[in-house]
């Protein structure tokens, strides 16, 4: 494809409405999928349900992935345009997604896991993957999940939204104000995701659960914290002693990937070194602040 800069014309991204582009990512992920044979569920965003939280916005494409079939997709995105830009272990403290960019069609959201559904990303993906439905995205056929389902997808996803507007606008449509009967049929998806934890973030009693290894990562996701906060809740969530180790030795590492978004373009190695050492001061700060906002209250 020639570039705006060989021609003078517009890109593609330049002049079709976002919402086209997006629905154009996700038909390019499905088209790949089907063609290297992997699992894909179109999640959120122009994949959802309009009936469930009407006028909802999106900015990118979302797909969660058989986890067996994750590798195979990164093998295969990068021949089509895909680049990757972020990957799992620095994407966020659940480790849950990898970020691609397409030039034409914007970001894609690659799931390995949804955050919150259960401690085995297979049975949860099966378990979805039973009842999924079917919405034409791109011109493409593209599997989803079922309706509630989604809802669930979606409210899971607002527990770790903190105060974000839309996240409170989400659980007010899917939950606060929903009869009896929708409630049962929440309920009923959270029981067979295994997502109680995740979920009583929604239903205000994630304290309840302060004996779980993931607790912490919740109550940071849900209610803030600092990045050492975030770190430790990281390390008592991880799964045995190697598991641990190596999110705590992945502590003290600059994440260069997420510099690199925020300067927009390669970073230095001087400049790597001047965010590993400081770091540490600012990590202080911040737990100092947090804990003088505490004593005032």
């Amino acid at each position: 494809m020639a570039t705006q800069e060989a021609t003078g014309a517009p890109s593609a991204g330049a002049t079709v409405p976002l919402e086209v582009r997006i629905g154009f990512a996700h038909a390019s992920v499905q088209w790949i999928a089907d063609r290297c044979g992997a699992d894909l569920l179109h999640v959120k965003g122009a994949a959802l349900d309009p009936t469930l939280v009407p006028g909802r916005g999106f900015s990118d494409a979302d797909v969660l992935a058989r986890p067996a079939h994750v590798r195979r997709l990164l093998d295969e995105l990068p021949r089509h345009g895909w680049e990757l830009i972020n990957t799992f272990v620095y994407g966020s403290s659940f480790e849950h997604s990898a970020t691609l960019r397409h030039q034409d069609f914007g970001l894609l959201d690659l799931h390995r896991i949804y955050p919150g559904t259960g401690p085995t990303p297979e049975r949860a993906f099966d378990t979805l993957w039973s009842q999924r439905t079917t919405k034409v995205l791109g011109g493409i056929d593209c599997p989803v999940p079922s309706r509630d389902a989604q809802a669930v997808v979606l409210l899971l996803h607002a527990a770790r939204g903190g105060s974000d507007a839309k996240a409170a606008n989400d659980v007010e449509w899917l939950w606060t104000s929903v009869d009896d009967a929708a409630r049962d049929r929440v309920l009923d998806w959270v029981g067979r995701l295994d997502a109680g934890l995740a979920f009583s973030v929604i239903t205000g009693t994630l304290d309840e659960h302060r004996d779980d290894p993931a607790y912490d990562l919740w109550r940071v996701a849900a209610r803030g914290g600092t990045r050492m906060e975030e770190w430790r809740a990281r390390v008592r969530a991880a799964r045995g002693l190697r598991a641990k180790l190596t999110v705590a030795s992945r502590s003290v590492l600059v994440n260069v990937e997420h510099l690199t978004i925020v300067r927009g373009r390669p970073v230095s190695r001087a400049e790597i070194v001047a965010e590993f050492f400081g770091r540490p001061a600012r990590g202080l700060r911040e737990q100092v602040s947090r804990l003088a906002r505490r004593s005032r209250r």
